[in-house]
């Protein structure tokens, strides 16, 4: 995982006025002195981030891609990750610290905020080489509460009533994905198309139900999170600019997709020995979810959360479908931001036509 780990030299297209930056960090984060070193992270598809290196702390930035794409303004609004950083910290949900927003592009071109770095470990591989099979548990069983913790946050105290529209989730998630594909479409998927006409056709009863609201994260996943340098126990939630209100079964299930990709691809369990890994199957995942959350009663099975499983398998492979759909336009248009962009934009076709299977009653 070389390529999705650590920093390299700031890439052409991300360039920043680095001097102007250091003036601006001086006058308006408190503590802040240099001089100031700026490099970039290698993972992250949209919004890049940089690693700001100074004497006496580590600091990183997200900012506004330069040249902006046009594709989906609101995926790179950077204000909105920091306010839902911001406001899930004290809700007791993992995150670094937010320290300064600039909202004046005339700085750098591009809004951007400021937040603290988190020291710790990111696991990219599911299957988790090298942990014994306790430990694996202990990964997976932490994934579970924060992600449930994440769920529970009640949103009007948390100040974040107004982060997203209420009701219709899942109708407005399919057309936004819909009209995404349709706009990035550099080579024609029939799978896309037949789970377009699909989804809207088979949305069960527990996907209209309006009465289900969360914070939702929109990519919670392995490594996406900030593990502990030793300890089972995630220090950071990353990567919010897909967050919204939404249903929280949409966010979880996205996060149960690891179940259903072959391990031989990317982010994939699927035909594992779970049990002799240590890794919970998925029923036993969902139904310790479930508790967390107050969805059953402990013990209970989850019957009820699994029949329209399906459904919410199909929907979420055809919107990370979408998602890549996006990054192989942008590589395209010489806008990505990753080195590995080119190999993520290829996952858009197979994802697509496992959703299409799935839909379809397979696995």
């Amino acid at each position: 995982m070389e390529a999705h780990t650590g920093t390299k030299p700031v890439a052409e297209q991300h360039r920043i006025d680095e001097a102007a930056l250091d003036a601006y960090l001086r006058a308006h984060l408190d503590g802040y002195a240099g001089p100031l070193t700026v490099r970039q992270f290698k993972g992250g598809q949209s919004n890049p981030t940089y690693q700001l290196l100074t004497p006496g702390r580590t600091y990183v930035m997200r900012a506004k891609p330069g040249p902006v794409a046009r594709l989906l303004p609101s995926a790179h609004a950077i204000e909105r990750e920091f306010r839902v950083m911001r406001a899930l910290g004290p809700a007791g949900v993992p995150v670094p610290e937010m320290l300064l927003l600039c909202e004046d592009e005339a700085v750098l071109g591009r809004a951007f905020y400021v937040m603290s770095f988190v020291e710790g470990r990111v696991l990219w591989e599911q299957s988790l080489p090298g942990f014994t099979p306790a430990g694996r548990a202990a990964v997976y069983d932490e994934m579970n509460r924060v992600i449930a913790a994440l769920h529970r946050v009640d949103v009007q105290a948390a100040g974040l009533a107004d982060y997203g529209k209420p009701g219709s989730y899942f109708e407005r998630q399919i057309g936004r994905w819909s009209k995404q594909y349709r706009a990035s479409v550099t080579e024609p998927i029939p799978a896309m198309d037949a789970l377009i006409d699909w989804l809207p056709a088979n949305m069960p009863a527990s996907a209209r139900d309006d009465r289900q609201l969360s914070v939702v994260h929109g990519d919670f996943r392995l490594d996406n999170l900030v593990f502990h340098p030793s300890e089972p126990r995630v220090l950071a939630v990353l990567d919010w600019e897909l967050s919204t209100l939404g249903h929280p079964l949409a966010d979880f299930s996205y996060h149960c997709m690891s179940w259903h990709i072959p391990a031989n691809a990317f982010r994939g369990i699927g035909g594992l020995d779970l049990a002799a890994l240590g890794i919970p199957d998925e029923a036993s995942y969902v139904r310790r979810y479930c508790e967390r959350t107050g969805r059953t009663a402990p013990g209970s099975d989850v019957d009820a959360v699994m029949a329209d499983w399906t459904f919410y398998m199909a929907y979420n492979l055809f919107r990370m479908a979408g998602i890549l759909q996006g990054i192989a336009k942008r590589v395209v248009d010489g806008t990505a931001s990753s080195a590995e962009a080119r190999q993520a934009a290829a996952g858009a076709r197979p994802l697509a036509e496992m959703g299409w299977r799935i839909a379809q009653g397979g696995r």
